[in-house]
């Protein structure tokens, strides 16, 4: 409640009314701290990182735990505690008050020390390690800056360490370094040389220095801050290089930062490079237009060389603050936790770092859903306030309300994830909003499934205002999602009002393929003239379903219906797609000639039929099936030939059937084509066909000169020459006579080089088996003599013997050949001249 009551109460403070996030986040301290400032005002505290220490104008000392509650009090003095100090352990505390009164004493133990001063004692400070024996140390300011070290008798032993600059008002005590506040500057004194090294003045002499104290805080052991007025000084303690000592402390103090803050410090805090300010703020009243104290302010600053940045700044509504001076501010720190405590006479806040909850609150405050959700995605694991589904959730609700309804069932998928009853909930709510169609393509369709209700709610949506979009649905969601039954009745009550409607008949097949009634699919799709048709049959082989539609399919695609049944031919064979294509001839052909291109065999006993197809609807096809089919009855092809007047057709049969005479006479009476005819000659290499050839050809001038230009290497040209009648003009006659000389010049020149080829193969040949025949033959035991069937060497080696070896590598004892004969006393193998006389004929003798 406490922390509720103080964020409302800063409601009017300027980082709400920013865009920039807040750095830190406050709260009261409450339960005992409530109670004690109700009666009491809070004058010092110190934090320990156990406990809280809290000082009060009516002298009393009270331990808080972090929650403020009191574990333990003191009554120390009956007026006010000016500084409470606590060593690093939290076992001793040092406190002074108003009254001059000093105690020291152990908070676990019975070691205590009393002093009363002659003067009110502002400051206290107990050595960081005063549990340590040889660390008894203490100091205090007044008027003088006195340290107390307990001797070995337990006797406790002033000695003065400074004093004629007035009053002391702040001491801090860290490590072996001492730095103290009097109205001059700041002074800091080396405890191991008891050296002072430094003193670092005061800027604004014209503050009072007990209503605008300073400040002193240690980031470090050797770095420290200052605030003073409106000044800020960062210093750091350095060691003084050997040469450089002479008689100067071996350490000395470096100003690193320097710069003003726009109003006055009451309190400074680190917080890792950066530091936190506590400002005592005036303003003018705008209703008196007199000067009056504001809110005091908490700023975050990045200290630069000269000057500071400020990263936030947020002003604070403490109680009672319009009646506070700038000493009745203090800022104290625990460090290593990011804790800030803002005390004041009648309130103690704490200010703390935001976390990734706070960072996520502020996110959601300022509508910024998309940012919250991945910031709770990345830390989902160190989170604690929130949850990234009721993020999500605040996120789709938000973008419904601006609109934004694409989005927001975008953003489904990723929020829902698997959760089917939130899936429900927000289809349902976007009916209620008339946006079904929105987050219709954002369903789940696997993992989770949703009732099959949903999807139909959906799918009648779109058949009651958009026909596009539902073809794409059924085509998009797999069929077990819903009913089909329900949806193929709704399609088909919709076809009653628009019967020829192409896209809900598209989508009915669909639905029908789906339902596994693929006749009733097929039937739309043809009756469509779909794409998809082939697809269809093949997939789910209802070949027996088309035997009585393969004309449709013939008129919807040809080529394709005609490849689909010649390569199913087991399933509707040829005689079924011929006698169904009986009506529709052009379209026989087409099948039956695709037909004869894959086989000539298969429809053979339709090639008779395929003539007078070929000769009506694809003539240029006639030709080449008549060369090829050796199944066509030739005499009805040249009765369709003749009938039909096709000159090359009837040529090519009169050829066939062994009239080359007449097929002859047809081409140079019908055609008249001299080219043509002397190739039909040359195919038919008949004598009596190139006689009629020129006989038809001696009183035309033209046919002369194509027959001396063509048959100069299949029959004389004189023959053809001495039948020119004299005067007859030819056309071309020299050119065609220097054509008949060049081709036999040709001829004589091929002919010679020709033989001086084989010749000198010839050669070649023989001097390559020469050099073979000449080569030696290797003779061992395991020969034989083909006669005798002996060893060829015989088993005593000097015993003289005589072998004969052939080319052909047979081998005979001299004695086991016969005797040659008289005329010639070439010898040959008895094995192969039995064969043929070969090259056996040859003789190797081997003679020892």
């Amino acid at each position: 409640q406490e922390t509720r009551s103080y964020e409302e109460s800063t409601d009017e403070s300027e980082e709400d009314e920013s865009e920039e996030e807040p750095k830190l986040k406050y709260e009261r301290l409450s339960n005992g701290v409530t109670e004690i400032l109700q009666k009491d005002a809070a004058s010092c505290m110190t934090v320990h990182e156990k406990f809280l220490a809290l000082g009060t104008h009516y002298g009393k000392v009270y331990l808080l735990d972090v929650q403020g509650n009191i574990t333990q009090k003191f009554d120390v003095s009956p007026v006010k505690i000016n500084q409470i100090s606590l060593d690093e352990s939290g076992e001793h505390m040092g406190v002074c008050s108003e009254d001059g009164k000093v105690q020291v004493f152990g908070l676990y133990s019975a070691e205590e020390f009393h002093e009363t001063f002659d003067c009110p004692i502002k400051i206290v400070a107990v050595h960081p390690q005063f549990v340590r024996s040889h660390f008894k140390q203490f100091v205090t300011g007044g008027k003088k800056l006195l340290l107390y070290e307990r001797s070995w008798m337990n006797r406790w032993k002033p000695s003065v360490l400074h004093e004629g600059e007035g009053n002391i008002r702040n001491i801090k005590w860290r490590g072996h370094l001492i730095a103290w506040a009097n109205n001059m500057g700041v002074k800091i004194l080396d405890m191991i040389s008891k050296q002072r090294i430094t003193n670092v003045p005061r800027d604004d002499i014209s503050l009072r220095p007990d209503m605008y104290p300073c400040n002193l805080c240690w980031k470090d052991n050797l770095t420290l801050i200052i605030g003073w007025g409106n000044s800020v000084k960062i210093c750091s303690v350095k060691e003084r290089h050997a040469s450089e000592m002479r008689d100067l402390p071996n350490r000395y103090v470096e100003i690193v930062f320097q710069f003003d803050t726009e109003f006055y410090v009451s309190g400074l805090a680190p917080l890792c490079d950066q530091l936190v300010i506590l400002s005592y703020v005036k303003e003018i009243s705008e209703k008196t237009e007199v000067e009056c104290c504001a809110r005091p302010r908490l700023d975050i600053v990045q200290p630069l060389p000269e000057s500071c940045e400020e990263i936030s700044s947020d002003a604070l509504t403490v109680r009672g603050f319009q009646e506070n001076e700038c000493r009745d501010y203090h800022l104290e720190y625990s460090e290593g936790e990011s804790l800030f405590y803002i005390i004041s006479p009648r309130d103690v806040v704490v200010a703390k770092e935001r976390d990734q909850d706070d960072h996520i609150d502020w996110l959601l405050e300022k509508k910024k859903y998309e940012e919250a959700l991945m910031a709770a995605e990345i830390s989902q694991k160190t989170i604690k306030k929130h949850k990234i589904l009721d993020i999500g959730l605040a996120y789709i609700n938000h973008l419904v309300e601006k609109g934004e309804y694409d989005l927001a069932a975008r953003k489904c998928q990723k929020i829902l994830g698997k959760n089917t009853e939130l899936w429900e909930f927000e289809v349902y709510k976007f009916k209620e909003i008339g946006q079904l169609k929105a987050i219709s393509r954002y369903l789940p369709r696997r993992d989770p499934v949703l009732k099959p209700l949903i999807y139909e709610m959906v799918l009648h949506e779109f058949l009651e205002s958009d026909y596009e979009g539902f073809a794409t649905l059924i085509q998009e969601w797999p069929g077990d999602l819903y009913n089909n039954t329900i949806i193929v009745q709704a399609v088909v009550d919709h076809l009653k009002k628009d019967p020829q409607n192409r896209t809900l008949l598209r989508t009915l097949a669909e639905l029908y393929t789906y339902d596994q009634r693929y006749g009733r699919a097929l039937e739309i799709y043809l009756t469509l003239r779909h794409k998809d048709v082939f697809q269809l049959i093949h997939k789910h082989n209802l070949f027996s379903s088309i035997r009585d539609k393969i004309v449709l399919l013939m008129d919807f695609d040809s080529e394709k219906a005609v490849d689909m049944l010649l390569d199913n031919e087991d399933k509707i064979s040829i005689d079924r797609v011929v006698e169904e294509l009986e009506n529709r001839p052009e379209l026989q052909h087409v099948y039956l000639h695709k037909l004869f291109k894959r086989d000539h065999h298969k429809g053979q006993r339709y090639h008779e039929k395929q003539i007078s197809l070929y000769a009506e609807y694809d003539r240029p096809n006639l030709l080449p099936f008549l060369r090829d089919s050796t199944h066509c009855p030739l005499e009805k092809a040249l009765e369709i030939c003749q009938q039909r007047n096709f000159v090359e057709e009837t040529v090519y049969l009169l050829s066939r059937m062994g009239n080359s005479r007449s097929a002859l006479k047809m081409i140079m009476e019908e055609l008249q084509d001299v080219d043509k005819a002397i190739e039909f000659a040359k195919e038919q290499d008949d004598g009596e066909l190139w006689e009629d050839l020129i006989l038809y050809s001696i009183d035309k001038p033209p046919f002369i000169t194509g027959l001396l230009n063509n048959i100069g290497t299949h029959v004389d040209p004189i023959l053809l020459i001495h039948r020119i009648k004299e005067g007859m003009e030819i056309p071309n006659l020299r050119d065609s006579l220097v054509k008949i000389l060049q081709d036999y010049n040709l001829q004589i020149l091929l002919r010679e080089g020709c033989k001086k080829i084989l010749v000198a193969d010839s050669l070649s040949l023989l001097k390559k088996m020469h050099r073979t025949q000449m080569k030696g033959v290797l003779v061992d035991e395991e020969n034989i003599c083909e006669s005798c069937l002996s060893p060829v060497l015989p088993s005593d080696a000097s015993k003289s013997f005589s072998v004969v070896v052939f080319h052909c590598r047979h081998m005979f004892h001299r004695e086991c050949l016969p005797v040659p004969n008289t005329v010639s006393s070439v010898q040959f193998c008895n094995i192969c001249s039995a064969k043929h006389r070969g090259p056996g004929s040859a003789i190797l003798e081997m003679k020892k």
